[in-house]
């Protein structure tokens, strides 16, 4: 506020000097016109050899003399020397109209006085209209405004300063609002929101703008901690698991079926490592929301590989019996179906079946449309309910699908999100709706289509 006070009061010094300086520009400019008019009057007598003696002048503070060629006084008003001139020879210009300030001594005046010049007579008898004014009265008015603005000046920028203290206090009141709020909200450990001005101004759109990012930070900050407190205890389950299965083989060391704890050990050891790749995986595609670059993908091949992986049965293919492209990542879509089929095989009672064909508006043409890809099984399926909540992390419901069946809660979420960069959607659905030996599990899985590059 201090700057802002100072830069308007150096703004009002520099308009007092402006406003002084052309205060005194136009009361001499105003002089000099009414000394020439009182010069071409004077030297239009002359002209017609009229001249009175004395001069006719206006007003007490103006002098007029009429010279000739050599310098001499041929007339002159009342007032006005009758033997040297007002102005010295040799500063005239003879024949022209001049504007020339002289010391009031020479003149009779006090002060500097203020003489043109205006030539008069004929060719034969050049002479020179002399007349002289008082600057007197200008430099009064000027020292007048002078004083005036001197003694304004303070009392001025004193309500200014105040005027600016209350403004600025009360502009930037709901600005130490909004910082007061910020620190409170640092020192409990981010919650609460700041608080939002009545006013429906630049501040108050601030406000809702930052309690917003601080909504989606506590959101974001909640997830992480959720994600890390149950990645903690998917970490601690097959370490544990590890453990035990060390102090009871050292314990028993005689009676320890070394092969047995091994294959434990190795199953342990292959959670835990599934658990950290899908952890890592899942932190990377935190870090880059946005795919990596794609090209097109053959549908059926890609189907192909993934099954070859499974024993037939209980996976089974039903290769589609034209070629199907699709645009996205090789690795990421292979990593969606093997994901989806991991889930089918661990539940399927004794099926699995892999298709694909045309979806929604798919044409194949490349204008929008998707190709379908199921997987379906005829294991106990997912209530409608929980149809959503399963694509959350580490969710796991409370029947066949559960932790003892070796799966963390992070398949379908990473299917969700993989699913999401490459454009496409998934649903759950009943395999055979209205069936007595259970509904089976059957997911719809929609890629984006593309035309056959191999056609012209």
């Amino acid at each position: 506020m201090a700057v802002g006070v100072l830069g308007v009061s150096g703004g009002l010094a520099v308009g007092g000097l402006v406003l002084l300086a052309v205060l005194g520009w136009a009361l001499q400019r105003a002089v000099d016109t009414e000394a020439f008019q009182t010069a071409d009057a004077v030297a239009l007598l002359a002209a017609e050899e009229v001249l009175p003696d004395p001069l006719p002048v206006a007003g007490g503070q103006v002098r007029v003399q009429v010279i000739d060629a050599e310098g001499r006084v041929r007339a002159a008003s009342i007032d006005a020397d009758r033997l040297v001139p007002m102005v010295s020879p040799e500063r005239l210009d003879i024949g022209a109209r001049q504007r020339l300030t002289v010391s009031g001594e020479r003149v009779g005046l006090a002060g500097p006085v203020r003489v043109v010049t205006v030539p008069a007579g004929t060719a034969a008898d050049p002479r020179t209209v002399l007349v002289a004014r008082s600057l007197a009265d200008v430099r009064h008015s000027a020292h007048v405004v002078r004083t005036i603005l001197l003694v304004s000046f303070p009392p001025l920028v004193a309500v200014l300063a105040a005027v600016a203290w209350r403004v600025v206090g009360a502009t930037l009141r709901p600005v130490e609002a909004l910082r007061r709020g910020a620190e409170e909200i640092t020192g409990r450990d981010g919650g609460g929101r700041l608080p939002v001005p009545a006013s429906q101004d630049e501040i108050h759109r601030l406000a809702v703008t930052l309690n917003g990012m601080l909504g989606r930070l506590e959101s974001a900050r909640d997830r992480q901690r959720a994600f890390v407190a149950d990645a903690a205890h998917e970490l601690r389950s097959p370490l544990a698991n590890i453990r035990t299965e060390l102090e009871v083989a050292r314990r028993l060391a005689d009676r320890t079926d070394w092969t047995a704890v091994s294959a434990n050990l190795l199953a342990d050891t292959e959670r835990l490592g599934r658990l950290v790749d899908d952890l890592l995986l899942l932190a990377r595609l935190d870090e880059r929301p946005t795919a990596r670059a794609t090209g097109p993908v053959e549908v059926g091949a890609l189907l192909a590989a993934v099954a070859a992986r499974y024993p037939s049965p209980p996976v089974r293919l039903d290769a589609p019996a034209t070629p199907l492209w699709t645009e996205g990542d090789p690795d990421e879509l292979r990593r969606i179906l093997t994901n989806l089929v991991d889930n089918a095989v661990r539940h399927a009672h004794g099926e699995v079946v892999l298709t694909a064909g045309r979806g929604a508006g798919g044409s194949g043409a490349g204008d929008g449309a998707y190709h379908l890809v199921t997987v379906t099984d005829d294991g106990p399926g997912i209530p409608a309910a929980d149809r959503e909540r399963v694509f959350g992390r580490f969710t796991r419901l409370d029947d066949a699908r559960a932790r003892d069946d070796g799966g963390a809660g992070l398949g379908l979420a990473i299917v969700r999100e993989l699913v999401r960069r490459a454009g496409g959607g998934i649903v759950l659905a009943d395999a055979h709706p209205g069936r007595d030996d259970g509904p089976g599990l059957r997911v719809r899985l929609l890629l984006p289509a593309l035309p056959d590059p191999e056609r012209p």
